[in-house]
């Protein structure tokens, strides 16, 4: 992070720290919502990379290479992926944000080899304080409060700068290019099926994303992505609450001929939907479907990714922080990457 205070941004952030008023500064050329929708449809699709000013944003250069390097890299070791959930992760996203639209037409590029990739950091600036979170209290928190203009709930990033203009500018980035995720719902690829999970974070005011979900999941003979499915549904349904859709969920966990791995993603999703008390039969249910075999492999979904811990996959200490919160969390490991046990 040596050298963000010398961003143009940084006084910005200097200033808001002493008591500015964010609004002074909305619309201008720090509000990553005003640049990332000023940005030209021909731009977008040529990669006209020059055309964004990504040096407005701390780390943007480092973003701008990186969506570079991931559209013509020949090999994994140089395409930049991981660039833009590794600044999310440290609570860095305005540069991320910028990325976003790029990042989607790699991942539209049937011919591109990293387009996976491409698409798994699609998400990741839209979906603010999610690293490490999986507890009910955590993921109620912000249930209904993404559907305001100003996200001011979000706080700041590291930077100091508006947490919550950053989660608007990706989700009116992923919004606008629904056409071009929508297909990758139905991609040959399962890892490509999975990620269309971005969609979760478009504005779903109308249902029509939900609705893309549940008919992809009437079709889907993977169990992992329907547990995907299911679980971007419920996504897409804390930022815009429905009934009827958190009654379908229910259903989902409930529904026996399901596959476990979708009754527990049905689960974990209705409990973060929902502050009424877990029922006996849904503890009863994930105790007895929540294996060590499934939990490793639910680590490939999106929500689960990034809700586990170093010692602990996703949906372990998601079971263990929504249902059982009494038990203590594992010992910290000192390596930052080791497995989990």
């Amino acid at each position: 992070m040596s050298g963000w205070r010398n961003d143009p941004m940084f006084a910005m952030c200097r200033a808001l720290a002493h008591g500015a008023q964010l609004s002074s500064f909305a619309g201008g050329a720090f509000d990553v919502r005003a640049v990332v929708a000023a940005v030209r449809p021909g731009a977008k699709d040529g990669f006209l990379l020059d055309e964004v000013p990504w040096e407005n944003f701390p780390q943007g250069d480092r973003v701008r290479e990186a969506v570079h390097l991931l559209r013509t890299g020949d090999s994994p070791v140089r395409t930049g992926a991981g660039v833009v959930g590794g600044m999310c992760a440290n609570d860095m996203r305005a540069a991320a944000v910028l990325a976003v639209p790029f990042l989607i037409r790699i991942a539209a590029d049937t011919r591109h080899p990293y387009r996976a990739g491409a698409l798994a950091e699609v998400s990741c600036p839209a979906r603010a304080r999610y690293f490490g979170v999986a507890s009910r209290e955590e993921l109620l928190l912000h249930r209904a409060g993404t559907r305001r203009d100003d996200y001011d709930e979000y706080g700041v990033e590291v930077t100091f700068y508006p947490a919550g203009w950053s989660v608007a500018a990706a989700r009116a980035a992923i919004t606008a290019d629904t056409a071009l995720l929508q297909p990758l719902l139905d991609d040959p690829d399962p890892a490509i099926r999975i990620g269309a999970y971005a969609l979760a974070t478009a504005t779903d005011s109308e249902h029509a994303v939900r609705a893309s979900f549940r008919t992809r999941l009437a079709a889907e003979p993977d169990p992992i992505v329907r547990a995907a499915l299911v679980l971007a549904t419920a996504e897409a349904t804390r930022a815009d609450p429905h009934p009827p859709t958190i009654k379908w969920i229910r259903e989902q966990r409930q529904d026996r001929a399901q596959a476990p791995e979708v009754r527990l993603a049905a689960a974990i999703g209705w409990l973060c939907l929902t502050d009424d008390p877990a029922p006996d039969d849904l503890r009863a249910t994930v105790d007895n479907l929540a294996t060590e075999e499934r939990a490793q492999a639910m680590d490939a979904l999106p929500w689960m990714a990034v809700a586990g811990g170093s010692r602990e996959t996703g949906l372990r200490r998601c079971v263990r922080k929504m249902l059982h919160p009494e038990q203590p969390d594992p010992a910290d490991c000192d390596d930052p990457w080791c497995p989990h046990h």
